[in-house]
C-alpha cells in the first residue's frame, strides 16, 4: 500500500512544471535563516555603498544656505537746506512714486532770497552797460586830449623856435613846454583809466553782457537761490514705501546740517523695485560659484513660493574682515572658524509677486552646475 502510494505522488510531481532557479534559490534562503542573513547583510551594505557613491557623484551641483536676507535701497530722505515744515503730504506705509511731493519746507525765506538775487543780476547788468558806455567816453575824452596835446606841442615848437631868435621871453617857452607836458601826462592817465574800464568788461567791448564773470557770477547766485526754493520741496527719489513719518510734523525745524543724523529731519523711503537677497555662504562652498549663476530663493513669509534669480556679486573680503573688531588671527589662542562671504543675489520680480520686506529670511539655492564626477573624469 505505501508504495501505491509513492508511485502516485512520484507521477504527481513528474507531471507538474520544472521551477526556476530563482525560486528554489528564494526557498531555499527562506527555509536557510543563516544564508537569508548573510545575503541580506552583503547585499544591503553594497546597495547603500552604490546608492552613496551614485549621490556623491552626481552631486556637487547645488550650494545652500539660509543665512541670507533681502535688502532694499533704503534712504532717509531730506534736504540739504534748512526751514520749518510747512505740510507733510505722505502717511506712514503709503506707496509712492518717484517724484512724489514727501514733505515741504516753508517757501518764503527761499522766495524773497531769490528775489534779491534777480534784483541784484539786473543791477549788474545795468552796471556792466553803464561801464560800457564809460569806456565809449573815455575813448571820447583820449580823443580831445590827444587833440590837446597836439595842439601844445605845436606852441612848444613854435616859442622854440621864437626864443632861439630872440623873439620872445624864455618864461613862455617854459609855460609852453610844462603845458605841453600836463597835457601828455593826463593824456597818459585818460589811456590808463581806459585799459582798467576795458580789463573790467573782459578786454573787449563787444563781449555780450551775459558772458562776462560779473553777470555769471550774479546769475548763478539767482540759480542757487532757485535751487533751494524748488529743495524746499521734497520729492521721493524712487519708488518705494514711506516710514518714519510720524516723527515728522508741521512747524518742525529742518536743519541741512543734521539731516542726515535726526530722524525728525527726514523721511524713511524704502525701494519696492531695488530689492536683493544677500547670501552669506560658507567660503567652501563658494568653489564653484560664478557670477550667473542661476539661484531658487524661498522665503520663509511665503513657504510654498519659489523666486528665482541669479549671482550678482561675490564680495571681496569675508563678513569677519569689514567688522568693527576683527578677529586677530596672529595672536592668542587661534581657532579655525569657517568664514562667509556675502553674495549677493538679484531677484527677478514678476509682477503680481507678494511683496518683499527688508530683512525677511530666506533660503538660497545656487546651481553651480558642476558635478563631481565631471571633475573625475576631466582628470
Amino acid at each position: 500500500m505505501a508504495a501505491i502510494q509513492t508511485d502516485s505522488i512520484s507521477s504527481s510531481y513528474a507531471g507538474a512544471p520544472r521551477r526556476s532557479g530563482l525560486r528554489e534559490s528564494l526557498e531555499r534562503m527562506t527555509s536557510d535563516r543563516a544564508l537569508l542573513r548573510r545575503v541580506l547583510m552583503i547585499g544591503g551594505v553594497a546597495v547603500v555603498i552604490v546608492v552613496s557613491a551614485t549621490f556623491w557623484l552626481t552631486g556637487g551641483r547645488y550650494v545652500t544656505t539660509d543665512d541670507s536676507y533681502i535688502h532694499a535701497a533704503q534712504l532717509m530722505v531730506s534736504t540739504d537746506v534748512s526751514g520749518l515744515v510747512k505740510d507733510v503730504d505722505v502717511q506712514e506705509g503709503q506707496h509712492v512714486k518717484q517724484g512724489d511731493v514727501l514733505f515741504r519746507i516753508d517757501p518764503q525765506q527761499f522766495q524773497i532770497a531769490l528775489d534779491n538775487a534777480k534784483a541784484n543780476l539786473g543791477n549788474v547788468r545795468l552796471t556792466l552797460l553803464s561801464q560800457r558806455d564809460t569806456y565809449a567816453r573815455m575813448l571820447q575824452d583820449i580823443a580831445a586830449q590827444q587833440s590837446q596835446v597836439a595842439l601844445d606841442q605845436v606852441t612848444a615848437d613854435r616859442y622854440g623856435r621864437l626864443l632861439k631868435l630872440n623873439s620872445i621871453a624864455q618864461a613862455q617857452y617854459d609855460q609852453a613846454h610844462f603845458t605841453l607836458l600836463s597835457g601828455q601826462s593826463t593824456l597818459g592817465s585818460l589811456k590808463d583809466q581806459a585799459q582798467t574800464q576795458l580789463a573790467m568788461l573782459g578786454g573787449n567791448i563787444n563781449i555780450p553782457v551775459e558772458q562776462l564773470p560779473q553777470y555769471r557770477a550774479a546769475q548763478a547766485q539767482v540759480a542757487e537761490q532757485q535751487r533751494q526754493l524748488e529743495h524746499s520741496v521734497v520729492r521721493a527719489p524712487f519708488d518705494g514705501i514711506v516710514t518714519a513719518v510720524d516723527s515728522l510734523h508741521p512747524g518742525t525745524l529742518v536743519i541741512s546740517a543734521l539731516s542726515a543724523f535726526s530722524t525728525t529731519s527726514a523721511v524713511a523711503l524704502v525701494s519696492t523695485k531695488d530689492v536683493w537677497v544677500e547670501a552669506n555662504m560658507k567660503e567652501t562652498d563658494l568653489t564653484h560659484v560664478h557670477i550667473g549663476d542661476p539661484v531658487d530663493v524661498t522665503i520663509d513669509t511665503y513657504p510654498d513660493r519659489t523666486w528665482h534669480g541669479a549671482v550678482d556679486s561675490i564680495s571681496p573680503a569675508t563678513g569677519a574682515d569689514f567688522s568693527v573688531l576683527p578677529a586677530e588671527n596672529a595672536s592668542g589662542n587661534w581657532v579655525k572658524v569657517t568664514q562667509r562671504v556675502t553674495v549677493k543675489v538679484r531677484l527677478h520680480l514678476k509682477p503680481g509677486d507678494p511683496p518683499l520686506r527688508a530683512g525677511m529670511s530666506t533660503y538660497v539655492t545656487i546651481d553651480t552646475g558642476h558635478r563631481r564626477w565631471w571633475r573625475l573624469v576631466n582628470e
